[in-house]
């Protein structure tokens, strides 16, 4: 018989209080409260407390704390992510971040859902992870609903609301975000100061 804990990962319906499931936020709430607390000049404190907050990239994250996620073990971040402050990451689900990628203040990244019929949504939940690639720009207050994948080298648009898949190299924005644009060979080039 499978655990609370694998069918929230495989993306069915699960009990969200299992205590095994409620230890585990508990922790990562409380390594969560020890950042938000700490100082600009705890980097040491700081470093070691994403270490343990991240299932993967928290030797290289850059963070404006407040910040806050569900269980974090289910976050998977590459070289160098940032976010800003006040971000919230719900992984009942694997979330995947690529390198370089940056989050403004206030962005949510949501993986849980909940079902339509009342009485199943009072006792049960489940999930839908979400990819972001390597080197994607979002902007402030935007919402990544669950199941969604952002492609590399995009920009979502402050405020937005990303309900669908978003492809590489594009500008998103709205509310539902949808694809703007391409991003242009001259905006992808360097804005190093001149010689």
């Amino acid at each position: 018989m499978r655990t609370e804990r694998e069918k929230m990962l495989a993306g069915d319906l699960y009990d969200a209080l299992d205590p095994e499931l409620v230890a585990d936020r508990n922790r990562v709430r409380e390594l969560c409260q020890a950042l938000n607390a700490s100082r600009d000049a705890d980097e040491v404190l700081r470093r070691d407390l994403c270490r343990r907050i991240f299932g993967k990239g928290g030797d290289t994250v850059w963070m404006q704390p407040p910040f806050y996620c569900d269980y974090g073990s289910n976050i998977e971040l590459g070289e160098r992510v940032f976010f800003n402050f006040n971000c919230v990451v719900l992984d009942v689900c694997r979330v995947r971040i690529g390198d370089y990628t940056l989050f403004g203040p206030g962005v949510q990244i949501l993986t849980p859902m909940h079902p339509l019929d009342a009485a199943l949504r009072r006792k049960q939940e489940y999930g839908k992870p979400i990819d972001i690639g390597s080197d994607v720009w979002v902007g402030g207050g935007a919402l990544i609903l669950p199941g969604v994948t952002i492609g590399s080298r995009t920009v979502i648009g402050a405020g937005s609301v990303v309900t669908r898949d978003v492809p590489d190299g594009v500008f998103a924005a709205g509310n539902p975000c949808r694809v703007i644009r391409e991003i242009g060979e001259d905006e992808r080039q360097s804005y190093a100061s001149p010689s």
